[in-house]
């Protein structure tokens, strides 16, 4: 029988924040079609913290339209940056 640990965060419908806490370890990718959906489905089922998925605006040059992910544990950033397939879409 296949055992797995209950993430109290996912019963509470806490992992993902609605609003980005300063703290959190953050990145910018380009939006695409459905691409804020798809990465928001693989960063549930692949991370066990707290994440932050949304729209965003790049200030560093003309402004753009980005979609800004970031999480609460930098561990879990550097595995979404290393392993997530969907980012090699978005260059």
């Amino acid at each position: 029988m296949l055992k797995k640990k209950i993430n109290p965060l996912n019963v509470l419908k806490a992992r993902r924040v609605e609003f980005c806490p300063p703290y959190f370890e953050t990145t910018y990718i380009d939006p695409g079609y459905n691409i804020a959906k798809a990465i928001d489905e693989w960063i549930f089922y692949n991370t066990s913290g707290r994440y932050f998925i949304g729209s965003s605006v790049d200030h560093t040059g003309p402004l753009k339209q980005k979609i800004k992910i970031g999480f609460e544990k930098s561990s879990e950033m550097s595995y979404f940056m290393l392993a997530c397939p969907l980012l090699k879409y978005n260059r």
